[in-house]
């Protein structure tokens, strides 16, 4: 028996779905929509009442049937005389469709070339919630390095992240702003949300860098309060993000006052960030704990691959007060290598003798190292 087309669905109840659509995006043409939503209106008719209903003509309808067919849309009744054209049941029609699209799925992740999304260089944000997510998600992706400089009275909104990155094994560098009273160390406890903290009783722009790959930049008052409308800058470019780290450690790390250092790491330690190696050393140091370096990197004129150990005998930093570098992006490591003091760098270092891409620092126990380390006095090492 044939339905009446007034039996159908309404599209109302059936959710205003946009059947047409839908089916274009399984490739059918708006003729073979035409031809197949009649043919669901009338379940079976002949290719001439198909033709007139959907306005196309009899041969149309037999070359879009056949298309229909082979897809599993329709059944064409061609044993009949006259020619009939059914309408499968939806159901078998969505089965088949849902099952073509399962047995491409092993093919297509064979082919798939798995990348990671490319993040856009530049983002102006306008939202101070915004900005903190942008903040704290950074801080939760950092590997080796954070430098941030945050409102302490809105400290606890980051405090979390910064505590997880040191239990990484993370350099924090954290200035806390706005910090009141001459006594600023007794503003806040800093102990475990940073390696090195520092405070300045003004307001200053927030500043974030992470692992030398992202910075994030906004207006005080942008992340002191709601509703500003100032804008903060999120940057994803290598390129650049390593100027807003140059800009924090050269303008405003130094004016800081030094609040908080933590604890040297225990030896052995190995270290990706040169910056980091360095101030182990010298926290080391400055406990009365003499030590050495194992450095894996290249001679700096001519890129060759090298290897060597020393005792580490000068130390120059900015991260530590009092700073022992010339100027602030200056760290270096001089170590005493058969009786010759050898200056190491890191990545991009061009002055130093060595750039380092690791170093593994290591108790200095043997006598010998003592002897040699004793051995190069005078500074004849190169910085920078």
């Amino acid at each position: 028996m044939t339905p009446d087309p007034g039996d159908r669905t309404d599209p109302a109840a059936a959710g205003e779905v946009d059947v047409e659509r839908l089916l274009k995006r399984f490739g059918l043409s708006d003729k073979e929509v035409d031809t197949y939503l009649t043919l669901l209106d009338h379940g079976e008719a002949k290719a001439s009442t198909v033709a007139e209903a959907a306005g196309v003509s009899k041969r149309y309808v037999y070359s879009a049937c056949e298309e229909l067919e082979t897809r599993g849309f329709v059944t064409v009744n061609d044993h009949l005389t006259p020619t009939t054209i059914r309408a499968n049941a939806p159901e078998e029609v969505v089965e088949r469709l849902a099952g073509d699209a399962r047995s491409m799925r092993p093919a297509l992740e064979a082919r798939f070339s798995r990348a990671e999304a490319t993040e856009e260089p530049f983002e102006v944000v306008k939202s101070r919630v915004t900005v903190i997510k942008r903040i704290r998600r950074a801080v939760s992706e950092a590997t080796e390095e954070v430098a941030l400089s945050f409102p302490v009275d809105r400290l606890d909104e980051v405090a979390e992240d910064l505590r997880a990155a040191v239990d990484r094994g993370v350099l924090v560098l954290l200035i806390v702003t706005g910090v009141e009273g001459e006594s600023p160390g007794e503003a806040v406890d800093l102990a475990g949300v940073a390696s090195a903290a520092r405070a300045w009783g003004q307001p200053m722009p927030s500043m974030l860098t992470v692992d030398d790959r992202t910075g994030v930049v906004a207006p005080a008052e942008m992340v002191a309060r709601s509703n500003t409308g100032k804008q903060a800058i999120v940057i994803t470019q290598q390129q650049l993000a390593p100027v807003v780290a140059g800009s924090f450690l050269g303008n405003f790390w130094p004016a800081a006052a030094e609040v908080f250092v933590a604890d040297p790491a225990p030896l052995p330690a190995t270290y990706t960030n040169f910056r980091q190696a360095v101030v182990e050393a010298e926290l080391h140091r400055r406990a009365g704990e003499e030590v050495a370096a194992h450095i894996a990197g290249r001679v700096t004129p001519t890129g060759e691959a090298i290897e060597l150990s020393g005792p580490v005998v000068e130390v120059c930093q900015g991260v530590l007060a009092p700073a022992t570098n010339e100027f602030p992006v200056q760290h270096t490591l001089t170590l005493a290598v058969d009786g010759e003091r050898v200056t190491v760098g890191g990545p991009g270092a061009f002055v130093e003798d060595i750039e380092a891409d690791r170093v593994e620092l290591t108790p200095l126990t043997d006598d010998a190292d003592r002897d040699a380390a004793g051995d190069t006095g005078g500074d004849d090492g190169t910085h920078g």
